[in-house]
């Protein structure tokens, strides 16, 4: 088919988790024999930080404006099978009146941001999204399952609301045992003040009754107040291309959900697909759904306190750490790779032609495991 993407960007994962999830499903749908153009604003702030300009698979154009869309890209978005706009897209409304207006395929949305979208729709902040827009869409699309979906559909008026998580590219995060463990826990991600009690809690109040453990957190925009314990090693910016050695290099990795994913739930977080990967265990905050992606207590670990946290760290034996990380990793490698969403999003859109009945949601206790790559289970195994 041909596939118009209208999203944030592909070219810059600064400040952005648009740029891995677009580059996975763009890449994968490529291989399995799609067109796909992915169209992006060029805004500063990205074109100063691009990390993959020009991606190898599919094509991307950049454009200056929504004059410059309408002139340059109407005749592929009219011949297009399908057309699907991102949220955060600047002048996502106009964006998308545009689309609907010109495209002959379906029209569909895709939110990486849902509980922020809901938050916004709630207080009639219309940044990129007008609830005028959500019926029109042929289907919606959502990082967010669960509830949310209903939400959608009754509140809203989606005609069909449908999760597609974010994914991990297992070619770029994979297990490596020559890695030297140099942290017994370990956090990545931007500073967030809604995350940040969480973080003290499950982190710094850990190492501070721990002064033996080692700690790191590794991102940028922490306040410069922020007092971290001794045993706390902080890396203010880690680009991309580390990003596996970190994970590998910790006994185990945290998660900290934001405070709107947190409450909305279902919304699992690129890191925890990205640190199973390399098979390194994640110690994790509650949330609801999170069942739906990992075993809890099997393939991925929850604390709600200091002390549950320091437990962990400090009592799961070597053996029981290693079989946790191994069989979350084999958990990603059948149900949460870029090429599990690309088929997930070809079937969804292939259920559009012409008005036949909607694919069902993706669940993962009913998700039929695609066949990993040879190089992957290699890995896999190796490990």
């Amino acid at each position: 088919m041909r596939l118009v993407i209208l999203g944030l960007s592909i070219t810059s994962s600064w400040g952005n988790g648009h740029a891995t999830t677009y580059r996975a499903l763009v890449r994968e749908m490529a291989r399995r024999g799609h067109e796909v153009l992915f169209l992006e604003r060029d805004v500063p702030w990205y074109a100063a930080n691009r990390d993959l300009p020009c991606p190898p698979y599919g094509r991307t154009e950049l454009y200056a404006g929504l004059a410059d869309l309408r002139t340059r890209f109407a005749e592929r978005v009219a011949a297009a099978d399908a057309v699907m706009l991102g949220s955060y897209v600047p002048e996502g409304v106009a964006v998308g009146r545009w689309a609907l207006a010109t495209a002959a395929g379906a029209v569909v949305f895709y939110d990486i941001d849902t509980p922020i979208t809901l938050a916004k729709l709630g207080r009639a902040d219309y940044e990129y999204l007008h609830p005028d827009l959500i019926p029109r869409f042929r289907m919606y699309l959502s990082f967010t399952g669960g509830p949310a979906l209903e939400t959608l559909e009754r509140t809203y008026g989606a005609r069909a609301a449908r999760p597609l998580y974010c994914s991990v590219d297992p070619d770029i995060y994979f297990p490596d045992r020559k890695c030297p463990v140099a942290y017994d826990l370990g956090y990545m991600g931007t500073y967030s003040a809604d995350r940040q009690p969480t973080l003290d809690r499950l982190l710094a109040e850990p190492a501070r009754r721990w002064p033996e453990g080692r700690f790191a957190v590794a991102g940028p925009q922490f306040p410069p107040d922020v007092a971290w314990p001794a045993n706390v090693h902080r890396i203010d910016h880690l680009p991309p291309s580390e990003h596996r050695g970190f994970y590998c290099s910790q006994r185990f990795t945290l998660n900290v959900t934001r405070r709107d994913m947190a409450a909305a739930g279902y919304s699992p977080s690129v890191r925890l697909f990205e640190a199973a990967a390399c098979a390194t265990p994640v110690i994790t905050d509650a949330w609801e759904g999170l069942g739906d992606f990992f075993r809890v207590g099997e393939e991925i670990l929850v604390a709600r306190s200091a002390a549950e946290a320091l437990s962990l760290l400090r009592d799961t034996s070597e053996a029981e750490r290693i079989a946790i990380g191994r069989r979350a990793l084999r958990r990603v490698l059948a149900c949460h790779t870029g090429r599990r969403r690309a088929e997930t999003l070809e079937g969804y859109l292939a259920g559009l032609e012409p008005e036949a009945a909607d694919a069902p949601p993706e669940r993962f206790a009913e998700a039929v495991a695609p066949e990993p790559g040879a190089a992957q289970l290699r890995r896999a195994y190796d490990y």
